[in-house]
């Protein structure tokens, strides 16, 4: 049986907009104030390098039953057992990935078009990230911003599990939450903030509204 998520906040890494914090103490800060999956995104660490971060961070996410997504990366997800990975449009295709993983890991498939999502029905993934709900500097390479709207129609023709990105934080993500996404992902409202504990628990707070409501 394959592993149930919560995706409800879902933390992605970039070390580059870390403060006074290294990415450990980030991440226990934002775990211990209601972040429920964290995703490793590495794009220019070495091999060594991310299997080390890798490993850093499962200590701390293992006791908490908090899954670890290894972005793009299968063979890091392999080498140190993470929950599964995230892969985009460009990376490894989706059924290499489920063959190598097994059916008990997590696969998440980045959408950024009606194609993507129409094409996606056909794969074995676990959840879709939905990109970008709104531009941010963090996701300059998609083509164009879903919008609340598009994410509710993506949330009407899936029969996956949503989790939104891009350019969410605290004031927004209630409203995105409430228009079709299972879970709100975030980059800099936590990676960039002075605070990422304060940081976090604002958006479980914004989050929980939603799923109360």
């Amino acid at each position: 049986m394959r592993k149930i998520i919560d995706l409800s906040l879902y933390l992605v890494t970039d070390r580059s907009m870390l403060r006074d914090y290294s990415l450990t103490d980030l991440v226990r800060q934002a775990t211990e104030n209601g972040v429920t999956a964290v995703q490793l995104r590495e794009k220019k660490a070495l091999t060594r390098e991310f299997i080390q971060l890798a490993l850093d961070l499962k200590k701390i996410l293992d006791p908490l039953h908090i899954p670890l997504i290894i972005n793009d990366r299968v063979d890091i997800a392999l080498a140190v057992d993470a929950s599964g990975v995230h892969l985009g449009q460009h990376d490894m295709p989706v059924s290499l990935a489920r063959n190598l993983l097994g059916d008990d890991k997590i696969i998440g498939l980045s959408v950024e078009s009606d194609v993507d999502v129409e094409n996606a029905d056909a794969l074995d993934v676990d959840y879709l990230g939905v990109s970008p709900i709104f531009q941010t500097p963090t996701k300059s390479d998609t083509v164009a911003e879903w919008g609340l709207e598009g994410l509710k129609k993506v949330s009407l023709a899936s029969r996956y599990p949503l989790v939104a990105i891009g350019g969410i934080n605290h004031e927004n993500a209630e409203r995105v939450m409430q228009n079709g996404a299972d879970g709100v992902a975030v980059v800099s409202a936590i990676c960039a903030s002075e605070n990422p504990g304060k940081a976090a628990s604002e958006l479980r707070d914004s989050v929980e509204k939603a799923l109360v409501g």
